[in-house]
Order: structure tokens, then sequence, then C-alpha cells
């Protein structure tokens, strides 16, 4: 076995990391065999993944993790055969200005690629708060994910297909507990004035939006930092704007509907535009990703992820958004009108939309009156004020049923007979 990792010049930390989870063992002759069908079955498993320019099972382990133990990035499938979430847990961190981050050789990932980390930072100090809060294993993007300038720089490219836009899973599976440098990876938490309006802010980062996780545990959280500020009355206030709108944004957990996330990356930066999108994957429950390319174009990454999100979201662009579609599909919004034009608030809707990719159709699953008259939606009134009308069904009975109904955008529904779709408290007319 170790003659494996001398040919393959492993040092010894590396050695130790893929080897240590199988070094007590009661037959030596088969730990070679188990590491073979654990590498076997992790490459089959990524190779079925990615299917075309899809990826068809996006719940994908991390290719790499961090052991802390050893000091090294080693393959994910080294560690266990238990499930991911039983035993990692990730790191989220702000970027720093690129005149104020270094690229860094390091053994720590056997110097395949530079690692870029801030100046005043340290890969060694990060690793001892990482033990000191009990990890042994963790997931670092600037280790585990390969980066640009490698020495094998043709496979950048072939792993971010499959590997950047599955990211978000890594939050997912790490039992939603994050750890998090807010002010750039290793660096002590601070807060200036400019600090939260800085496209480099973590509460900005596009990505971010799929990193919260449920419990998030503050790196390099010192005593007289911002975090240990008290309120200065029973109102909840700071002593500044700037404390009160950290609070209000560390309190702030993103966990809401498809709306209310589509607003939140409004607000968001990223490096390539179509990272806005892909970073929207996992929080709006994909059931297949597009592969990602940094030149895909913004529209048709919006319209993949439409077409590849869960079907209890999807119907809500059919019960919930007003607008008109400026494709050919008038019923959701395109990324521009996402980005630029009013979106309804969140609410519940029962039903789904399902969509077929074979013939670009959807179909909707829910309630359905066929036949409806509708009449008082046509009067044009202020922004904000609600119209109301009334919808008239007539029974099997040939009996005439008026219901009370009213509209909450500013769309007018002229007086006529309609289909409508929905149920509960929300349809779609048409």
């Amino acid at each position: 076995i170790l003659e494996d990792y001398v040919e393959n010049q492993y040092d010894f930390g590396t050695a130790y990391g893929c080897l240590c989870q199988l070094w007590y063992t009661d037959d030596w002759s088969k730990v070679q065999d188990k590491l073979r069908r654990r590498e076997e079955r992790d490459r089959t498993m990524r190779q079925k993944a990615l299917v075309g320019n899809w990826i068809v099972k996006p719940q994908l382990p991390p290719r790499r993790v961090w052991d802390l133990y050893s000091n090294r990035v080693v393959p994910s499938w080294t560690v266990s055969d238990a499930p991911p979430w039983e035993w990692l847990q990730p790191i989220s961190h702000a970027w720093v200005d690129e005149k104020d981050h270094v690229d860094m050789w390091t053994p720590i990932n056997r110097k395949e690629w530079p690692v870029p980390i801030p100046q005043d930072a340290s890969l060694d100090l990060i690793r001892i708060e990482m033990l000191n809060l009990g990890l042994q294993y963790t997931w670092l993007d600037v280790l585990c994910l390969r980066q640009k300038g490698g020495l094998k720089e043709d496979l950048h490219v072939e792993e971010w297909k499959l590997d950047v836009p599955t990211i978000g899973w890594v939050y997912i599976i790490g039992d939603e507990k994050v750890v998090i440098y807010l002010s750039g990876l290793g660096l002590p938490l601070s807060l200036k004035e400019g600090d939260l309006d800085s496209d480099r802010c973590w509460f900005r980062c596009a990505w971010t939006l799929q990193e919260v996780g449920r419990e998030r545990i503050i790196a390099r959280n010192t005593s007289d930092g911002p975090m240990h500020t008290e309120p200065i009355d029973e109102d909840g206030n700071y002593e500044t704007e700037l404390l009160m709108r950290f609070h209000m944004q560390l309190g702030s957990t993103w966990v809401g509907g498809i709306f209310s996330q589509l607003a939140e990356m409004r607000n968001q930066v990223s490096t390539n535009h179509v990272d806005k999108v892909v970073g929207l994957a996992f929080p709006l429950m994909p059931e297949t990703i597009l592969a990602y390319h940094e030149s895909e174009s913004l529209e048709n990454a919006w319209t993949a992820l439409v077409n590849a999100m869960h079907q209890l979201m999807r119907k809500d662009f059919l019960l919930l958004y007003s607008g008109v579609g400026l494709r050919h599909k008038k019923w959701r919004p395109t990324w521009e009108q996402v980005m630029m034009e009013p979106l309804p608030e969140d609410a519940y809707c029962s039903g789904s939309v399902k969509h077929d990719d074979k013939t670009d159709e959807d179909s909707f699953e829910g309630s359905c009156i066929e036949k409806g008259h509708v009449h008082g939606l046509d009067v044009e009134l202020a922004a904000g004020v609600d119209r109301c009308g009334e919808l008239v069904v007539e029974s099997v009975d040939r009996m005439l049923h008026t219901f009370t109904i009213s509209a909450t955008h500013q769309i007018l529904i002229l007086k006529d007979m309609y289909t409508l779709l929905g149920g509960q408290n929300h349809w779609a007319v048409g």
C-alpha cells in the first residue's frame, strides 16, 4: 500500500490522511481493495452525474475535503463509507480585494494549485481554530475546489462543470452548520463604515445565499468585536446605524419562498454574472442543474433553472407572479424581469407545475374551474389598493354561485369567461 503512495510522490501527511480511517484493521490484505472500490464508486458516481450539459444528480459529496488531523486535502472517498453529513462541516468566507490577497503554494493541497488567501491570514491558524471547534474534516473552497493557475489547468474547467453548481449541497450535508469568516478568510471579525456596502461584504456575495446554514459559527469572533455589542434600549436599537444594520443582517437567515430569495439575490454581487443564477440552484430545489460555464448567458441559465426547479416551487410563478413574461412563456418572468421589476410576496399555494423536457411543455396539477365569469377587476385603482370583483360559477345542477374575489396587482382582467387554475386563496385566470 505504501509503495503506491511513494510511487505517486505523496508525502507522509497525504498518505496518513488517506489511510488513517482504515489504519486499524484485522486484515491489511483487504485495505487496498477497499480503497480501490471506494475510488471506483466515486469515479462512477461523478461520471453518471454529468450527462451532456446537465448534472442529473446534484446531491454529490464534495470531490475533496480538508483533513485537519493530517493537514492535507484528501479525496472524500478515502474518509468513510458513511454519508458526509455525519462527518463534514464546511467553511464560508468573504473574499478580500485582489490587492489584499496572496497566492500561496502549500503542501496541504500537494501544491496542485495556488491557494488565494488574505495577506494577513494563515492556513495554520485556520486549522487550529477548526480543531478547537472539534472538527476533523472540513470543506474550504480555496483548498478543496480546484483554483485557476494550477499544474493541471485543463482539469480546472472540467472539474468546475460539476463541482461549482453542486457547492450548495456541501453546505446542506454539513449538518447545516457553517463556520463563517465574515471579514475574510482567517481574518478577525471587524466592522467599519462602508463594509456592509462593499462588493466584498459576505452578506452581499451571490454564493452565500446557499451557504447560510441553520446554525452559524462566526469565526475569529473577538471579545471587542461587533458581535458582542448590546442593544441600548428595549426596542433592540444599537448605538450606531452601522451596528443596527450589522445585527439585522446577521439575524437574517434568508430562508423563505422563491420570491424572497430572488429579491435577496438582486442585492448580491458576483465575479461572473452567471454566478447569480448558479447560486440560486439549491435554494430553489432543482431536480437537475445545468453544468457550469462562466460564459453561459444569464437568460439561458435562468430558463434552465426554472425548467429544473422543483415543481412545487415552479407553480408559484403561475399563481403569484402577475407580470407578463417577455419570452414565449408569459406566465413566468425572464431573468431581466426578476432583477428589475417588482416581485410578489411569497404565499402558500396548492398545486404544482410539471415540466416536460422533451416537449418543453408545462402542465398544472391542482384544482381547476373550467368556466367562471369574472367581472369587477377591469378597474384601474391606485397602486397598493386591492381591486375587488366577483366570480360567478355555474354548478352541475345549473345553479349560479357567486364568490367575492380580489386582485392584489395592477394588471387589468377584463369582464369575461375564464378558466381558473389554483386552489384555496390564489388562482390564475386565462
